[in-house]
């Protein structure tokens, strides 16, 4: 066989007018599928479906490259369903109409229609509401595609008619499986060793469509000997990060740093710090939602924190980018550290919902200022005890509406700073009962 190495002036994908790699290597069926057992697997939900003959909509959720539009053709064709295939992106009310007329011809002449929509998420709630009645009578089987938590994107209405299956990124494994399918396909091996061929795979970050994209570039390089993993970072670009930063990855992201900052896990909770800036976020963001964790996570366990968060918001403003970055990984790896108590945050909610519950009470008259004569006649300051006439500087009168029980608010935590509010807090008590307060 000749190799396609040591054809001068051509790459392997330009012989004969071969098409792109990633069509050549498209499933023609099911089983083809690599990964996504999940969805796939013999118990799995859309094998189920299969197996009965029962196929309802669908809303595949996963990110790119992972093989949803290629299910979904296959959907169709292990079910005898005409496939149309539209884009949110593109599609309008005309062009929806359009199919839907089509749709309702093919079912008076006896064939069901899968319809796919890719990014379904970009139809408003009016274009998505025009699926229902299609979906209900049975002229479609609407199979959508997104990238965005459906919960947050797509109707209510059109989430309960449809059964929403996770798509996931591709493990190193399955991307190796493709890389052995595009090697079998262009009749060569990859030209690199093996390190540099484990970092092909990392590149592509999940992404089969990526993959078999770097695929093509490197065989088109027609290497004579296998090339290193420093040759292979300098002639390829590393995909971009997946990272949206109005959307879900924004929030699963920042879910995952702070929950690793609570967790006292400082490796992780600067990984994500780190993802977070390469995939684009504003530093500043991320130095208000440390400053955030300070005050929620850690409290008065440390109240050195929320110092420590306001003096790296101020030394990045001072630096900018990428050196004032350092210091907001210095108060992320600080936070991730110090003792964690949710105390006054859990004392401040019921706080807030016991002044909602009793927001007409007026305080006690005691401690009710009175400027005026009208205002000593109608009792107010009457019996007021200064605190610090009294012994150790503890009145223990009453400050809350009359009539009003004593509530307990703050329970501090035996942590960091808190052990000593929680003896001072224990003191107090005691000599409010000793006092009759």
């Amino acid at each position: 066989m000749m190799d396609l190495f040591d054809t001068p002036g051509k790459g392997p994908l330009e012989i004969d007018g071969l098409s792109p790699l990633a069509d050549r290597l498209r499933p023609q069926s099911l089983a083809e599928v690599i990964g996504q057992r999940q969805i796939l697997g013999p118990e799995a939900p859309l094998s189920v479906m299969l197996a009965a003959r029962v196929l309802s909509s669908i809303i595949f959720w996963g990110p790119p490259g992972v093989g949803k539009t290629t299910i979904a053709r296959l959907l169709a064709q292990e079910t005898d369903l005409h496939f149309i295939q539209i884009s949110a992106i593109f599609s309008g009310v005309p062009e929806l109409r359009k199919v839907f007329q089509t749709a309702k011809i093919r079912r008076d002449n006896g064939q069901g229609t899968l319809l796919f929509v890719d990014e379904i998420h970009r139809f408003n709630k009016a274009q998505q509401d025009s699926f229902l009645p299609l979906m209900e009578n049975g002229t479609i089987v609407l199979v959508g595609a997104t990238t965005e938590n459906p919960s947050f994107e797509l109707n209510a209405a059109v989430l309960s008619r449809a059964q929403v299956m996770v798509l996931k990124r591709l493990a190193l494994e399955e991307l190796e499986l493709l890389a052995q399918r595009a090697e079998a396909e262009a009749g060569l091996q990859l030209p690199l060793e093996i390190d540099a061929r484990r970092s092909l795979l990392e590149m592509a970050d999940g992404d089969g469509r990526s993959l078999l994209n770097l695929i093509e570039q490197v065989m088109a390089w027609q290497l004579k000997t296998p090339a290193d993993q420093s040759t292979l970072s300098k002639r390829l670009m590393k995909r971009a990060v997946v990272y949206d930063k109005s959307g879900d990855s924004h929030y699963n992201l920042i879910s995952a740093l702070h929950k690793s900052v609570r967790g006292s896990d400082p490796d992780a909770a600067l990984y994500w710090f780190a993802r977070m800036l390469a995939g684009g976020e504003d530093p500043r963001y991320l130095a208000r939602r440390i400053t955030r964790m300070a005050v929620e996570d850690i409290g008065l366990a440390d109240p050195q924190a929320q110092n420590v968060c306001l003096q790296s918001w101020h030394t990045y403003e001072r630096l900018g980018s990428p050196e004032g970055e350092l210091a907001l990984a210095q108060a992320v790896t600080y936070l991730a550290l110090a003792p964690k108590s949710n105390a006054a945050y859990v004392a401040y909610q019921a706080a807030v919902q016991d002044a909602n519950r009793t927001g007409s009470h007026p305080p006690p008259k005691h401690i009710l200022n009175a400027p005026t004569d009208l205002m000593k006649e109608q009792g107010y300051g009457d019996g007021y005890a200064y605190d610090h006439d009294a012994e150790d500087g503890f009145s223990g009168q009453n400050y809350f509406p009359d009539g009003m029980d004593r509530p307990g608010y703050y329970a501090p935590v035996e942590r960091g700073f808190e052990r000593e509010l929680s003896k001072r807090l224990a003191y107090f008590a005691k000599l409010r009962t000793r006092r009759g307060g």
